[in-house]
């Protein structure tokens, strides 16, 4: 679900600090390259030139990656990995990475003016505060006076993220005392766009888990993982093994070697997510500690949760997410492909939302499981979930949720996050009783959207 290092035939590689183009190359030269190409596990990409700033970029999915121009047809990204394009008779024909030869499927690809710029005309803009929008979605809207939130502060981020600043934010949401109170998109998206949210998936996973505890299909989280396979035969089973329960899947304490923070672990996500099956693939790992020992940032843990659920339902994950959870808190536009298999490859198996159905599951938690009278989530299990289980990457960590702090000119501010990969974020601040939510573009890079709330949001209840 977060970052797949198989994106390194183009992408990977901290692209926030790139350094000048050694290959000086014009935007009408970069436009040759343009079109939709083949790519691995026969899937497809796209090539596009941004007018904004000379880059090339290679789309997969929605998520783009800049390719640095070194020579005439020759690209390559911070792993130093070329990208050939190949001619015939002076025509792009396709392109060569790592040895493989990709083919040009189709030049008729249009790419519209706002995905390159937060806001068209953007050298002339100039922020005016409006009031979100009422609409039949269950989220209420109201004004941002007598919020708290800082006006000026706002009007600053707003001016910082429409010129380049704050680079590559799709949106930014504030809900405050249950209403949404400001509400600003940029760049192609809007409030109907649904957005991949990559790692904060997880969460989703977690409150389905939950969910499906209390309603019986599991019994408790105490149950072991392995008793949900028995069609498997599994490597490396060891007593250990047999003893991973989901609730250490949900605190990312399985044992497995699975780190995504270690390179040479044996559990890396390229693999796995070119594998055919990628429960078998993290079951079959080896244990390099016991369950409930080291914090260990795992996507194959999240990702065999969500085949348990399935198992112990005998329903899809998605239906049973719109079943019950998205039914109860109103989202029903989404797209979630959940199969855990090379066919995922690119997609990680997430859920893709608006902007606004994200906010609902910081809400519901902020309201300890109950959404519009109802209990949709035991109050018992938003409380654990939000509740220190494990520590992760050295971040205090719950049931999939990251339980961070921000610290603002000398205050603490804790909050309780769901994040993924490109700065998608939706945080849930208690003693504020608000929930921020921000999706961005910024994959494998440095993300601006903790900065954004530590500047621009959090600094207006110093006063307090």
């Amino acid at each position: 679900m977060k970052k797949n290092h198989l994106l390194l035939l183009f992408l990977v590689g901290i692209y926030s600090g790139y350094s000048q183009q050694k290959f000086k190359i014009t935007y009408e030269q970069l436009k040759e390259y343009e079109g939709v190409y083949e790519y691995v596990n026969k899937g497809s990409l796209k090539i596009a030139a941004s007018p904004k700033d000379t880059v090339l970029f290679a789309i997969i999915n929605e998520s783009k990656y800049k390719l640095k121009a070194i020579d005439k047809d020759i690209f390559e990204n911070m792993s130093n990995e070329k990208v050939t394009f190949n001619r015939k008779a002076g025509i792009i024909t396709g392109y060569t990475s790592d040895g493989s030869a990709f083919n040009l499927v189709s030049k008729k690809v249009a790419f519209p003016k706002e995905m390159w710029y937060p806001r068209l005309n953007s050298k002339d803009f100039k922020y005016v505060y409006q009031q979100p929008k009422q609409d039949v979605d269950g989220i209420l809207t109201g004004s941002i006076d007598k919020t708290g939130l800082d006006k000026a502060l706002l009007t600053e981020m707003m001016q910082k993220i429409v010129d380049g600043t704050l680079p590559n934010v799709h949106s930014v949401l504030i809900i405050k005392d249950g209403k949404l109170v400001f509400e600003e998109y940029f760049y192609e998206y809007n409030k109907a766009k649904l957005h991949e949210l990559r790692s904060a998936t997880k969460s989703f996973v977690s409150a389905l888990t939950g969910i499906a505890i209390d309603k019986g299909f599991i019994k408790s989280k105490d149950e072991t993982v392995l008793s949900f396979f028995p069609e498997y035969t599994f490597k490396n089973l060891t007593e250990d093994k047999r003893l991973i329960s989901i609730k250490n899947l949900l605190t990312n304490q399985s044992g497995l070697d699975c780190d995504v923070s270690n390179p040479k672990s044996e559990g890396n996500e390229t693999t796995m997510n070119n594998s055919a099956d990628w429960i078998q693939f993290t079951l079959d790992l080896p244990m390099i500690d016991v369950p409930g020992g080291k914090g260990m940032y795992c996507s194959g843990n999240p990702i065999t949760l969500g085949r348990i659920i399935e198992k112990a339902t005998k329903m899809p994950l998605p239906d049973f997410a719109k079943q019950t959870l998205f039914k109860d808190i109103g989202i029903k536009n989404f797209v979630w492909n959940f199969k855990p298999d090379a066919s995922s490859s690119e997609t990680f198996c997430q859920v893709y939302l608006s902007s606004r159905d994200m906010g609902k599951l910081g809400l519901l938690y902020m309201n300890q499981g109950v959404w519009n009278g109802k209990q949709v989530i035991s109050k018992d299990w938003v409380k654990e979930s939000l509740t220190k289980q494990s520590v992760v990457q050295g971040v205090n960590y719950g049931y999939l949720w990251w339980l961070k702090y921000l610290d603002v000119n000398g205050v603490r501010y804790n909050g309780k996050a769901a994040q993924g990969n490109g700065g998608q974020k939706i945080y849930i601040w208690e003693e504020q009783n608000m929930v921020t939510i921000i999706t961005g573009g910024n994959y494998n890079s440095q993300s601006p959207s903790d900065e954004i709330i530590q500047k621009y949001i959090l600094p207006a209840f110093n006063k307090k």
